[in-house]
């Protein structure tokens, strides 16, 4: 059966003022309402975007105002850290639980693995949370799982329509994306959330180093749940690791790439000039180990992105060098099993995407050739969606998703093909 591409996008994305903002039209439920706007916060872009990213899940704009004035001029992770946890302890201290908590999240984003307060911080930053959003301990498990276990969480409406499991990537820890799973349960949705090798506690706590060989976790939460029809979505970097995962497991029925992401060291090496690119590329080809951690050595001190890119590398895949991580990351890319994959599929991307290059939304749909059913959608500047998971509308991304699946119908008439 010959793919149906559904390709959805605004052919005239444009800069648009706060007018314009304002006609948008926020995404809420019971729970939560995401706001509208990607904001200039700081001259650093991959910065800028945490804080985009943060703001997202509190959409308190005294969070804008006290970002812009504290942390416009720091450039370095140190002062940084510590501005972001002062207005943490501030927030709590007002009793502004939701905002305190990211804040505390966004400090411990920046902090080293090696910090005495990394750890705890993180903590706080969970239990906050959880118990702010109101999430009983009952919903929480730990799946076993190899050497060690995988956090989940399970939000179960009354009546549902259907089951959607999800799960992050590079750097994401399951909690940041509470409000988001309590937008999908309440729209009917048994949400189910995990984190896998390389992510958040799987990471930190029980010391799960990250793989490409995402069917194995997903298995794992499948069999732990018993569940047997679901729509399988990955964010981030995980939205390369939800096409090899559907690849290998029949149980996934349908599938969100939400962006898509068909070559993680591509993504990894973007933030560097072209003839930088190809002349890396060429080292890691050719086995030239110390030529690549010496690049790294000296660009590592001259950018905070790639500082805490390649940091961040070692440190989930449980490399020493710069070389080894990249070589592991190379092993992160869905044209080699695509073909594999007869799932109804919904790729997403943003126009800007300052991570993950929009070639690769055409790439992917071109290696998907036997799938059910394929929908695409490019996200733009227009509707403030045009970030790496359409950070600066997120709600819109996520009705896309809701709409996409209501538009299939049930699950459950899948399983008579």
């Amino acid at each position: 059966m010959n793919p149906v591409t559904e390709v959805k996008t605004n052919p005239n994305p444009a800069v648009i003022d706060k007018t314009t903002v304002r006609k948008l039209v926020p995404s809420a439920s019971p729970s939560f309402s995401f706001p509208i706007g990607y904001y200039d916060l700081h001259p650093d872009i991959s910065i800028n975007f945490q804080l985009n990213r943060f703001y997202g899940w509190v959409g308190d704009d005294s969070m804008l105002t006290e970002m812009r004035e504290g942390l416009t001029g720091v450039n370095d992770y140190p002062t940084f850290t510590k501005i972001v946890l002062d207005f943490g302890e501030k927030a709590l201290a007002r009793n502004e639980v939701r905002k305190g908590a990211y804040y505390l999240r966004l400090a411990e984003f920046f902090l080293p693995f090696s910090d005495p307060r990394t750890l705890p911080t993180r903590q706080r930053f969970v239990d906050l949370l959880l118990d702010h959003l109101e999430i009983a301990p009952s919903a929480y498990s730990r799946i076993p799982f190899e050497t060690g276990w995988l956090p989940a969480y399970r939000l179960t409406p009354k009546k549902p329509k259907g089951t959607l499991v999800v799960f992050g990537g590079f750097d994401s820890y399951i909690e940041e994306w509470m409000p988001a799973a309590l937008f999908f349960r309440d729209a009917g949705y048994d949400t189910i959330l995990f984190e896998g090798p390389g992510q958040g506690a799987a990471l930190e706590l029980a010391h799960l180093t990250m793989s490409p060989e995402w069917e194995k976790p997903v298995k794992a939460v499948l069999d732990f749940f018993r569940l047997d029809a679901v729509t399988l979505m990955g964010f981030s970097l995980g939205g390369g690791l939800v096409i090899r995962a559907a690849a290998f497991e029949p149980r996934v029925r349908r599938v969100i790439a939400y962006d898509i992401m068909t070559n993680g060291l591509e993504c990894v090496l973007r933030p560097l000039p072209p003839p930088a690119q190809k002349e890396l590329l060429d080292w890691i080809d050719t086995g030239n180990e110390g030529a690549v951690d010496k690049f790294f050595a000296d660009a590592m001190a001259k950018s905070l992105l790639l500082d805490w890119m390649m940091k961040l590398g070692m440190h989930n895949t449980g490399t020493r060098t710069t070389y080894a991580m990249l070589k592991h990351y190379q092993k992160y890319e869905t044209a080699s099993i695509s073909s594999r994959l007869t799932q109804d599929i919904l790729l997403m991307a943003g126009a800007k995407d300052h991570y993950v290059p929009v070639h690769q939304l055409p790439d992917q749909i071109a290696t998907l050739t036997h799938v059910r059913s394929l929908t695409a959608r490019l996200f733009t500047r227009a509707e403030q969606a045009q970030n790496h998971c359409q950070t600066g509308n997120m709600g819109l991304a996520f009705r896309t998703m809701i709409d996409w699946m209501t538009g299939l119908g049930p699950i459950e008439k899948l399983t008579d093909e």
